[in-house]
């Protein structure tokens, strides 16, 4: 049989049932990174000497009847993350060299669960574009069309799960870097609640692994499919041992409904700062076809949508306020004056990202404040809806565009082109609030590239999108590529 596209939790089952050992998938995943990874570029540090061990140490396990989460699963780490005795670029040159010291909480979470690591699959340059392009470990390709990105940052990670290899990943996101991917490879993504899952060990090199709470910014589980979100999800969630975990334990809520037919879904296709491409509203269409034949109650409109305007101008403010803090640029005071030179009236997401390049720490708190109101409009609406679909970016996967100012990039929409970022506004919406967000593939544009939708649900109510993803799941159907 071959094993290289089967879901996670059916790997579980095959290897308690001795249908298969751990060493054998292992072989098999390695064999096919082998095959096909020259031209896909997915895996850019591969581990497979210690991944053979760690199969060999979970076959031992199985036979003495241990039953941890994902014994013997072969599983990739998006590159950002320590993984002792491996380097942590983040695909920036200066730290080529950089070797962490520890695991990050994540790996170690996987490892104590008994997954079998194969390595580490490649990022962008600082983990700071929706392509996975670097200088050390050179470009990402798309399994369904290798001129195409497979997006970012975590885009090793989803071309890893589309071309079959291993079973499972994690990754991170802030700008959609769990969910474009997903996306654009036709794989599942689940970007938790913001501060549900530890992020310890997984910060730019050479900085210190430190139990900090990072705003906007999640870790998170990548699948073929929404079951093994969750099973993944499980093994991943949880406050830090060193901080929060000294005084809590983790207890989600169970998911809203079990049925397709109880829940209430909000449908959304249209943003006000940015067209939806045709292929990505088919896909919206398809999801909301597949809830109406379920029985789900959905509508298309709300007046207790928060401004998706205000929405995406305060995401803007605050990623770009929050990465200039984390990596600092120069030139500041020519960009105060540039800022200061906007028309009051130059409302546009290009001079709200320039003004958020010099933000001041008052301007920060005045976001955060209104970040807080829209987090309060979010509970009024998830009291009448258990959740919301929408695009993740308004197109499929694009052509590889790796020109060196990233705004002078252009996004094509159905022959239209628009600011390469304004496409971040989709992510924005879960990500701004905090909230839990679910992607999910939704078939494949008439060009044949996948398109995905996310499903985005109450803050700490991750179980609810990702039931519904299931069930979802269930109605459209899966696809892989082609061998």
């Amino acid at each position: 049989m071959e094993w290289d596209f089967q879901p996670a939790h059916r790997l579980s089952a095959a290897l308690r049932a001795g249908e298969v050992t751990s060493a054998e998938l292992t072989d098999e995943a390695i064999a096919r990174i082998e095959r096909h990874d020259k031209t896909i570029n997915a895996i850019c540090v591969p581990d497979f000497d210690r991944a053979r061990a760690a199969a060999r140490q979970a076959d031992q396990a199985l036979a003495r009847g241990e039953d941890r989460p994902l014994l013997g699963i072969p599983v990739t780490v998006k590159e950002s993350y320590d993984i002792a005795g491996l380097p942590t670029t983040w695909g920036m040159p200066p730290h080529r060299d950089h070797l962490p010291a520890e695991d990050a909480v994540q790996v170690s979470r996987l490892k104590a669960a008994g997954a079998v690591v194969l390595g580490k699959t490649n990022v962008p340059l600082g983990l700071q574009d929706i392509q996975s392009f670097n200088e050390i470990h050179g470009t990402t390709g798309n399994p369904w069309d290798r001129d195409r990105t497979s997006g970012g940052s975590s885009g090793g990670s989803a071309a890893a799960l589309a071309s079959g290899f291993g079973a499972l990943s994690i990754g991170s996101d802030l700008a959609g870097s769990l969910r474009t991917p997903a996306h654009f490879c036709g794989v599942h993504a689940h970007k938790p609640t913001v501060g549900l899952v530890a992020t310890r060990g997984m910060v730019p090199p050479p900085g210190p692994a430190l139990p900090t709470e990072l705003d906007l910014a999640v870790a998170g589980p990548m699948a073929r499919t929404a079951r093994d979100l969750t099973l993944l999800l499980d093994v991943m969630a949880g406050p830090d041992p060193l901080t929060l975990g000294m005084a809590y334990a983790l207890t989600l809520p169970p998911a809203r409904h079990e049925r397709l037919r109880d829940f209430r879904v909000l449908v959304l296709d249209e943003h006000p700062l940015i067209p939806t491409g045709s292929a990505v509203r088919a896909g919206v269409d398809r999801v909301a076809a597949a809830l109406v034949a379920g029985g789900a109650r959905v509508e298309r409109h709300s007046p207790l949508l928060p401004d998706l305007t205000e929405a995406a101008t305060l995401y803007m403010q605050l990623l770009i306020s929050g990465s200039v803090a984390r990596f600092p640029i120069d030139s500041y005071e020519q960009l105060q004056i540039q800022a200061a030179g906007l028309s009051a009236d130059d409302q546009s997401l290009s001079a709200t990202r320039l003004r958020a390049l010099v933000f001041s720490h008052r301007d920060w708190m005045e976001a955060n404040h209104r970040r807080e109101l829209h987090r309060h409009g979010w509970r009024r609406l998830f009291a009448e809806f258990d959740a919301v679909v929408c695009p993740i970016t308004p197109t499929p996967a694009f052509p590889h565009d790796h020109a060196p100012d990233p705004l002078e990039r252009r996004i094509d929409i159905d022959g239209a082109e628009y600011p390469y970022f304004d496409q971040f506004v989709w992510a924005g919406l879960a990500t701004m609030p905090g909230l839990p967000a679910t992607a999910v593939p939704t078939g494949l544009s008439p060009e044949g590239l996948p398109v995905g939708v996310q499903l985005i649900g109450p803050m700490y109510e991750d179980r609810t999108p990702l039931r519904l993803a299931e069930l979802l799941e269930q109605e459209i159907g899966g696809f892989r590529i082609p061998n």
